[in-house]
């Protein structure tokens, strides 16, 4: 079971961008469709966007356009890059690993994400 613990959470302002990392503790990180999910307070997880292997992507309606998932297999390494960010982005952000040869973008296709970090727009 592969391990992620990510990055670069913080506070920005309405219309600015962040970008978190995710790495993974071994190389078996190849293998799995990673997801970026989010949480805010009082609600339930929200799948965000999913990478397979190859590249392609699934990013969810209300974050396109301004969300981009891009993974190095090479590092070991999951990016989210966030642009545009409004106050309804604020949430922990997790990254998560899926068995899935494709992307679905629901948490019980994933296991266990990571610890999460926060993100604050105000």
């Amino acid at each position: 079971h592969v391990q992620l613990v990510e990055s670069g959470g913080g506070s920005v302002q309405a219309g600015g961008s962040l970008t978190l990392s995710c790495g993974a503790s071994d190389n078996s990180y190849n293998r799995y469709t990673m997801g970026w999910f989010r949480q805010a307070p009082g609600k339930g997880s929200e799948g965000v966007a999913c990478i397979i292997r190859s590249g392609e992507t699934t990013v969810a309606e209300s974050v396109k356009d301004r969300f981009t998932i891009s993974r190095d297999n090479g590092q070991g390494t999951l990016f989210l890059r966030m642009n545009q960010l409004v106050p309804e982005d604020s949430a922990t952000y997790y990254c998560a690993a899926s068995a899935l040869k494709y992307c679905l973008l629901a948490t019980n296709a994933f296991g266990s994400g990571s610890q999460g970090t926060q993100v604050t727009v105000s």
